[in-house]
């Protein structure tokens, strides 16, 4: 169906020349080095070029870096027709912001203004079921409320009757919290945007403060986030990476065979997540999230233990009647905010048009963030399309680190 009502359960060495000095033979050690690094970045543009022509994409945005050291940072395509696609163009981060969010959690337990064991019902004890369903359910998504975008027809139906149109949190959660929860909190696992949105009412709750200016404070400014920015409108800073998307095909009944093709850059993503994290970024910022989240630089050796456990592996299970519960497994588990894949820490957003991954591998400090926009031939007959910011990164991945690549997931 729709891409909305898709499991988006489906990430991201200064390439240094040695200088001769006349009289000095150079150093091999260090020309070898950049031989190396060049070589790496020329395989990571080739991974590049090859997925766009498989996945039919306008733009590739990418970063790479190991420890902090760039490896390759370019823009290949279109923006818009005649406008080429740059790095310092903006776009939406989307799922990307849920690790902020899980992160700014984590920062208030290490903080003791909550607890991850805490009740909803301590601060929200109006939602139906908040007596029985904590915040660190919330986090881990392993609360057992319904999903109000994937499965809901009813939601999707009115988002793609109207794109543009601007949705309230009370609009959303009516959705949501007043069915029956799927399952016992804690006993199994699925992706719900529902989850978020609560836990950014609670944490405002629970600290007196609005979720922009706790996530900016305590989040976007230490991790030196400088072009991530709230959405308090569709707007998106200029310069602007521009989407393009057939996925209202089915919704609006046109024919395969009749060319369907509509820019999605300013759909209004009020419907994601909780405000203040509806954000736009760039690749740089994507880059620096990775390193940043991806190493838990803001939390307690403790907390980044909680954010990137696997322990919901064997714990999980697909359930008839969940359009959104699934079995944890190697190639994707979720931690806090965080997906596992492999040993792997990622974010991959895909929504209106856009692809992303924002990606770290801690043992190695390899940090990869992509970005993509899709051509028509990207959207099958009922204007369906995979993320394919995924695959690339998976393919970057091995280029970077064949000896951990991440895992190859099947497309969902």
């Amino acid at each position: 169906m729709l891409v909305m009502r898709r499991l988006l359960l489906a990430l991201w060495v200064l390439v240094l020349t040695a200088g001769c000095t006349p009289g000095v033979l150079p150093d091999e050690s260090n020309t070898t080095s950049a031989g190396s690094e060049n070589s790496k970045a020329d395989a990571v543009m080739r991974a590049v070029r090859e997925t766009m022509a498989a996945e039919h994409l306008k733009s590739v945005i990418v970063r790479v870096t190991v420890d902090g050291q760039e490896v390759v940072t370019e823009a290949v395509g279109e923006s818009m027709t005649g406008v080429p696609a740059e790095t310092n163009m903006h776009f939406r981060n989307g799922a990307v912001a849920i690790s902020y969010v899980a992160t700014l959690l984590l920062k208030l337990v290490d903080e003791q203004k909550v607890s991850l064991d805490d009740k909803l019902s301590e601060f929200l004890p109006e939602i139906p079921h908040a007596d029985r369903v904590t915040l660190g359910q919330l986090a881990q998504m392993t609360s057992g409320y319904v999903d109000y975008v994937i499965g809901n027809t009813k939601m999707t139906d009115a988002a793609y009757a109207d794109p543009f149109r601007r949705w309230t949190i009370h609009e959303l959660l009516q959705f949501a919290v007043t069915q029956p929860l799927l399952y016992e909190p804690g006993t199994n696992w699925n992706y719900a945007h529902t989850n978020y949105l609560l836990l950014g009412l609670a944490l405002e709750k629970a600290t007196g403060q609005e979720m922009p200016k706790l996530l900016s404070e305590k989040v976007l400014r230490p991790l030196g986030l400088t072009n991530t920015v709230n959405s308090l409108t569709p707007e998106i800073p200029a310069p602007t990476l521009h989407a393009f998307s057939s996925e209202r095909r089915e919704f609006l009944k046109i024919p395969p065979d009749t060319p369907f093709y509509e820019e999605s850059t300013f759909w209004d993503p009020s419907w994601t997540i909780t405000h203040g994290a509806i954000q736009t970024t760039n690749i740089f910022d994507l880059e620096a999230t990775a390193v940043g989240i991806g190493s838990g630089k803001l939390l307690s050796a403790d907390s980044y233990q909680k954010m990137v456990s696997t322990d919901l592996r064997g714990k999980t299970h697909k359930q008839a009647g969940c359009t959104t519960c699934d079995e944890m497994n190697d190639g994707y588990t979720y931690g806090l905010g965080l997906v596992i894949s492999g040993n792997w820490l990622l974010q991959n957003p895909l929504m209106s048009g856009y692809s992303a991954v924002s990606a770290y591998l801690p043992s190695q400090r390899i940090a990869i963030a992509v970005a993509t926009t899709y051509l028509p031939e990207a959207f099958d007959d009922e204007g369906d399309y995979t993320n394919a910011a995924d695959a690339l990164f998976r393919k970057i991945g091995a280029v970077m680190a064949p000896d951990d690549a991440p895992p190859v997931r099947a497309p969902k």
